[in-house]
């Protein structure tokens, strides 16, 4: 415990005093409520922990898909809720246009992902192309970048239907979202992936099967600082592990473990690999 207080105190010095390193990235995540479990808390916290800023936003609807997003934008239906953080401070705009929230920033980085019970169906994916194309025509930043958010399998007790594509087994979804995304991604030029699902399966191997909360959805602890982490690695280009940001509810062991965990699954993606089970 010692020596982590001491790494993590050096790292706290490192990160706030050395100003040329900052960073100030926007970054929207089209999604869920999976994009809500991964970047609307604690996110925003640990950036600041180690110098950077970020605006994040989320285009958010429950339980969203591809086809759904594609189509809304397609109607310029007003069905969104627009979660935004900045400075810290989160706030909600209802019934918003999904083009109007592309077009509310100059966003550096633009997530998509699948609704959770189809990201292991590679046939889900058709309107992936149509709907990237489209946010990009509608974006303010010549030079977005355009990633894909890896969800992640099924606590191993979920009982929704959701589950039942992939035989009630954590494992086999796991392995189905990753085989989907290494055959989808590179046919539509999606070489980069913020592999949270990788995280979540790495921290479940350590601490057990309890970063779900409802068998789906991330806990509001463990699971969702889990996901935090490995966006902030992905965004900044800086190892998490060594963070000095946790919040309450998490023990410092603990949140070591998030932490190195977040950073081996964006070690091992950014080297076409992913953790196997």
């Amino acid at each position: 415990m010692k020596k982590f207080f001491i790494l993590s105190l050096f790292h706290f010095l490192i990160f706030s005093f050395s100003p040329l390193q900052a960073k100030l990235i926007k970054v929207l995540a089209i999604g869920n409520s999976f994009s809500q479990d991964a970047i609307e808390q604690y996110l925003y916290e640990l950036a600041r922990a180690q110098g950077d800023s970020l605006v994040i936003g989320n285009a958010y609807i429950g339980g969203c898909s591809i086809d759904r997003h594609y189509t809304n934008l397609v109607k310029d239906s007003a069905l969104y809720a627009y979660r935004k953080v900045v400075g810290g401070v989160r706030s909600e705009q209802k019934k918003v246009t999904l083009k109007r929230i592309i077009r509310d920033e100059q966003w550096d980085i633009i997530s998509l992902q699948q609704a959770s019970q189809h990201s292991g169906v590679p046939a889900s994916f058709q309107n992936l192309t149509k709907l990237r194309r489209l946010v990009e025509s509608y974006t303010t930043n010549l030079h977005v970048e355009f990633v894909w958010h890896m969800t992640w399998a099924y606590a191993q007790d979920c009982q929704s239907k959701k589950f039942a594509a992939y035989d009630y087994k954590q494992r086999q979804m796991y392995s189905a979202i990753v085989s989907t995304m290494l055959g989808v991604m590179p046919a539509i030029g999606q070489p980069r992936i913020i592999p949270s699902g990788t995280a979540i399966q790495l921290v479940r191997h350590r601490l057990g099967d309890i970063l779900c909360r409802d068998g789906m959805h991330l806990s509001y602890t463990l699971g969702r600082y889990t996901a935090a982490c490995t966006w902030c690695e992905f965004l900044t280009g800086k190892i998490v592990d060594g963070n000095p940001y946790y919040p309450e509810g998490i023990s410092e062991v603990e949140a070591q473990i998030c932490q190195e965990e977040a950073h081996e699954a964006v070690f091992m993606q950014e080297r076409g690999r992913f953790a196997v089970f």
